[in-house]
């Protein structure tokens, strides 16, 4: 099982919207999630900071290529844009993967 981790900001004030909007996932958005083998997946806040983790049963290459392909989270991108600073990564449209430079088994 392969490991993903990000890292994003919430725009100023907009805390409790992020908040609601994630309450209310699209029901789409976790079946796309689930197709591209995306498993456990949590995001913490620190104050407006981020961290989103989650584990891919398929592969990390292959949950950024299905969701780089998929209408789906792109409309979820612009759903989130007015309240969401991300890196995305050209190359594949997903989050910037974040190194691993420790693991503790």
């Amino acid at each position: 099982m392969e490991r993903m981790a990000w890292k994003g900001r919430i725009k100023p004030g907009q805390k409790a919207e992020y908040k609601r909007r994630h309450d209310e996932i699209w029901p789409e958005m976790l079946d796309l999630l689930r197709s591209a083998g995306i498993e456990n997946y949590t995001i913490f806040a620190v104050g407006d900071e981020l961290f989103g983790y989650y584990e891919c049963s398929r592969g990390v290459a292959f949950a950024a290529r299905v969701q780089a392909e998929s209408p789906v989270v792109d409309k979820w991108n612009d759903y989130m844009r007015d309240v969401l600073e991300i890196e995305l990564d050209p190359r594949t449209g997903a989050q910037t993967e974040l190194e691993v430079v420790f693991r503790m088994e």
